[in-house]
Formats: C-alpha cells, sequence, structure tokens
C-alpha cells in the first residue's frame, strides 16, 4: 500500500487510505472484544473515506470479505474502482 500511495501522490491524487491493518498485532486490538467494536468504528471510517473518493484502488493480490464489502459499497454508489493486480476483480 505504500508503493502505491507513492505512485498516486507521485501523479498527482490526493490518498485516502485505510488508518490501521488489524491483521498486524498492535496493542489498540489485542483484546477481542474491544477488537471487534473497532472494527466496526474502522469499517464506517472507511466507507466515509470512499465518499470522498473520486475512485477507489485496491491494492494486492488478495481480496478478503470486507475489502470485497467496500468494493460493492464504491460501486453502489458509482465510484471507479481499479486494481493493482485485475485478475482479483471478480467482477471483471
Amino acid at each position: 500500500m505504500t508503493e502505491a500511495d507513492l505512485r498516486e501522490t507521485e501523479a498527482g491524487k490526493i490518498v485516502v487510505k485505510p488508518g490501521c491493518d488489524m491483521r498486524s498485532p498492535h496493542e489498540p486490538w489485542s483484546d477481542p472484544v474491544e477488537a471487534e467494536a473497532l472494527k466496526v468504528r474502522l469499517d464506517d471510517l472507511h466507507r466515509a473515506k470512499i465518499r470522498l473518493a473520486d475512485e477507489v484502488l485496491v491494492v494486492g493480490d488478495y481480496i478478503g470479505d470486507s475489502t470485497r464489502a467496500e468494493i460493492a459499497y464504491a460501486r453502489s454508489l458509482g465510484k471507479p474502482v481499479r486494481f493493482t493486480h485485475p485478475e482479483v476483480d471478480l467482477d471483471a
């Protein structure tokens, strides 16, 4: 994601990306109950970022359930969705 951020910024785009990677261990989501509540808040925040975006860039060669839901949300808003790895776009 850092590399994509660099490339997009270099191309003159304003990059708004997820602020937390809950797959990496960190104190704020070490407790499972607190982690679930945080995930709900982060999902809401990410949807707000999608609403602000002109387009969505999906980074990586794996799409999990959360990313799949975000893609569907972006498309429901009429936002263009691009992929660094187009082969993972199941709707292509």
